[in-house]
């Protein structure tokens, strides 16, 4: 796959994930790779400059806990403009995928 169509979706797949709950980061890796089943692979190297850039940007907020095994873990949080972000970007990526899929020449689902 062509990292740069990874890019430009990175924060709308960390933003979702985080949705439901506040979440750290390997469970954040690991989410991502259980449903893109086993297509998208986030490695450190865009996952925390992505998380610290969420955060930058106030879509997300941050928070140490106290693991079972004793160890710390910084966990994110989804702000209320981190939901409308998403909101945004989803609707984005569903007109980009519509339009793509139809140069293409794929069904849009619902539609014959």
């Amino acid at each position: 796959m062509d990292p740069k169509l990874l890019s430009g979706t990175v924060d709308m797949l960390i933003l979702q994930v985080v949705l439901p709950e506040a979440t750290y980061g390997y469970h954040i890796t690991q989410e991502v790779l259980k449903r893109s089943q086993g297509y998208f692979q986030l490695k450190e190297g865009s996952l925390y400059p992505a998380l610290h850039r969420l955060e930058r940007e106030l879509f997300l907020e941050s928070y140490w806990e106290q693991a079972d095994s004793g160890r710390r873990r910084k966990y994110y949080k989804i702000t209320a403009s981190g939901k409308k972000t998403l909101e945004e970007k989803r609707a984005e990526w569903t007109e980009f995928s519509t339009g793509v899929n139809g140069i293409l020449g794929v069904p849009v689902h619902g539609m014959a």
